[in-house]
């Protein structure tokens, strides 16, 4: 593993967002001096707040998995997660809606689940969810240690002997195909394999290695911090603040200063410079080098991004008595779905929604007695999709998804709403994520492992990345490894 050579001891970290604090508490535990800058008022980046008249909104991530991933920062200090978060375990961790009115209510307690699945789809239905389970696991386990939580300089990092099992295992198939190995009705096969969407693919385009997505989702448990997702990055920040990190919040970085093949330092747009052994830089790829007086590389521009989405925050006076926390409610059509919003740049004509009601489990998130609705439809991202995302455009689909919700049993939604906000590629693309789309880069074969870009700049020695444009990849848990990896470039195997 190559690593910053020279001094190290004062690193800056710009960007206060998921991997950027993971990277602070596990440089802070290898004894570095760490100044993390944040353009906004509060730590999260893309897991930010909204609030909206007594209402609460999480901007980003609603999904969270893998605690024990968040609590390796933390553990970096000398902290338990569980002194600084309340983590509540949802069961369900989805509820699936289907369009032929049935509902499946996806649990981590694969007994149950193997239940439901038999009453639901039959027993052969449920034997090949015990095979899946089986598989996924093990799946798991061959590429968390030596395929993401591992910083690969090339290909030739990833000869082990775990690459020739994890072949066996099929993790290079395509995920549709070996999905289908173990379901053959739709509705399993969706529930299981919509993940790949993550990913930035088809389910028969992503590669099977990916069923991991799935795997941390459906069987290892998906969690809710009480208080909302921004309660995660403040957790981590205030654990940081704690053990010595300075945090500058409300700080627009303008630039890094650079001599020869270093960055010595970091100018703010209020003219400050602010010296430094190492930078880290937690904004997406393209925003990142944009600070750097060096080009970006030009593949940069060539690589593809993942699909958009559209998402809408709702706070309301009406309650659904058949809905959980978070619910899948899939259209008639599928393969179509994704042939629209990833190949052909349109609007889902049968969209799949993800409907999350917080207030189920937490109702510090709304006004006594009301509710709050995130609402995410996948779109086409900025460089596929020839919609221009004007306010005229943005209230119409957003009208368009409010009668898609009432034809799904949201009935009377519109008429009990008190709030809502709209969230667009366009919104996406201000915020600086590229092609306007969250998801930053697809999971392409070629931008998977080492083919995806690496955390060392390529001419600047001292420069590091972390997030969801480099490895691992995208998602809460993958973003969390990256700020490790991150540090690790910088201190060796001590972070």
């Amino acid at each position: 593993m190559r690593t910053i050579s020279g001094q190290t001891n004062r690193v800056i970290v710009v960007g206060a967002g998921l991997g950027g604090l993971a990277c602070a508490l596990h440089l802070a535990g290898a004894g570095r001096d760490v100044t993390v800058i944040e353009r906004a008022g509060i730590p999260g980046g893309r897991a930010g707040r909204l609030e909206l008249d007594g209402y609460r909104f999480d901007l980003g991530p609603t999904v969270l998995t893998a605690p024990d991933l968040l609590a390796e920062p933390m553990a970096a200090v000398g902290e338990d997660l569980d002194d600084w978060l309340d983590l509540i375990r949802l069961d369900p961790a989805y509820r699936a809606h289907y369009p032929d009115g049935s509902t499946l209510d996806v649990t981590a307690d694969s007994d149950r689940m193997e239940q439901a699945v038999a009453e639901l789809c039959g027993a052969r239905e449920a034997a090949g969810y015990r095979r899946f389970v089986a598989w996924a696991e093990r799946l798991w386990r061959l590429e968390r240690q030596d395929f993401i939580d591992k910083n690969l300089d090339g290909p030739r990092d990833l000869l082990t002997a775990n690459l020739i099992k994890l072949a066996l295992t099929g993790g290079f198939r395509r995920l549709g195909p070996k999905i289908s190995q173990f379901f053959s009705d739709p509705r399993t096969r969706r529930i299981f394999s919509f993940q790949a969407l993550y990913a930035g693919l088809a389910p028969d385009h992503a590669l099977a290695l990916y069923a991991v997505i799935s795997y941390l989702d459906t069987v290892a448990g998906v969690y809710h911090p009480r208080g909302g997702m921004q309660a995660v990055p403040q957790a981590l920040a205030d654990v940081a603040v704690k053990h010595g990190v300075t945090f500058r919040y409300d700080t627009i970085v303008s630039g890094v200063e650079t001599r020869g093949d270093r960055a010595v330092a970091v100018h703010t747009v209020d003219g400050e410079r602010i010296p430094a052994d190492v930078v880290v830089l937690n904004p997406d790829l393209a925003a990142a080098f944009s600070l750097l007086p060096t080009p970006a590389p030009a593949r940069l521009e060539r690589l593809r991004p993942s699909p958009s989405c559209v998402v809408l925050h709702l706070g309301a006076r009406a309650r659904y008595a058949g809905i959980a926390h978070h619910n899948l409610h899939f259209g008639r059509a599928w393969e179509r779905t994704f042939e629209e919003v990833i190949d052909r740049g349109e609007l889902m004509t049968d969209p799949s929604l993800l409907v999350t009601n917080p207030t189920k489990t937490d109702d510090t998130a709304a006004p006594p007695g009301r509710q709050t609705y995130y609402v995410l439809a996948p779109v086409p991202n900025l460089t596929v999709a020839p919609v221009t995302w004007t306010t005229a455009m943005s209230r119409r689909y957003a009208g368009e998804l409010m009668a898609t919700l009432e034809e799904r049993g949201y009935y009377d939604l519109g008429l009990d709403l008190e709030v809502s906000h709209v969230v667009t590629p366009a919104d996406w693309a201000r915020e600086g994520h590229v092609a306007g789309s969250p998801f930053s880069y697809a999971h392409t074969f070629a931008q998977t492992g080492p083919f995806r870009p690496g955390n060392l700049h390529p001419g600047l020695s001292n420069v590091v990345f972390t997030g969801s444009g480099t490895q691992p990849g995208v998602g809460v848990p993958m973003v969390l490894i990256s700020g490790k990896l991150a540090a690790r470039r910088i201190t060796g195997d001590l972070a």
